[in-house]
């Protein structure tokens, strides 16, 4: 069974974070990759954004948290929408203005061009993602999944403390978010080799 991995190396990490900005310019897709490895969500919970979770239609300006309930576990989430978030949803915005498009608070952030009042589908966010990951050269298993699992990686290597990640993952022991995350024996040899140094 082929397991997704996080995007370890910093310089993938940015080719791949940037590809639909630079590479094959596109908001919405930009926007998706920008709140998968920002925020930890599952893609089902992802595609499942409508501009009023992320907008205040009334004050008219961008919420900070999201609030929402995670389709898998039933849990109910309150997630941060940091400045990179933020910069891309603003982005998708401006793009949609400018196709003549007006939001409204019911509109899905992710909607399918080829099916408006619809969000794209999983197996469409898998090929944005597998696209980027072609177009960067990255290896091994890269799918939605990654996404989340890039955002832990990479926590966890800036020091975010093991009992956070467990609650931001939902898991019930350390060990399955070390094994989540992919922690691999050069990390902990680092740690070994480092020690007293």
């Amino acid at each position: 069974m082929n397991t997704a991995q996080p995007i370890r190396r910093e310089k993938d990490l940015v080719c791949f974070r940037e590809y639909y900005r630079k590479e094959k310019p596109d908001s919405r897709n930009y926007l998706m990759m920008a709140v998968g490895l920002n925020t930890a969500l599952r893609i089902s919970d992802i595609l499942e954004m409508r501009w009023g979770d992320v907008y205040d239609f009334e004050r008219r300006r961008y919420k900070t948290h999201l609030f929402l309930i995670e389709k898998k576990t039933g849990k109910k989430s309150l997630v941060l929408l940091n400045g990179n978030i933020r910069e891309a949803l603003i982005g998708q915005a401006e793009e949609l203005r400018r196709r003549g498009r007006r939001l409204e608070a019911g509109d899905w952030i992710f909607e399918n061009e080829k099916k408006p009042g619809n969000p794209i589908s999983r197996v469409q966010a898998f090929r944005i993602v597998k696209k980027a990951a072609r177009g960067c050269g990255l290896e091994g298993v890269i799918s939605c999944h990654s996404l989340r699992k890039t955002f832990g990686y990479h926590a966890w290597k800036q020091g975010a403390e093991p009992a956070l990640l467990m609650n931001i993952f939902n898991h019930s022991s350390y060990t399955n978010t070390v094994r989540y995350l992919g922690i691999e024996q050069d990390d902990r040899d680092r740690i070994f080799r480092n020690i007293y140094q």
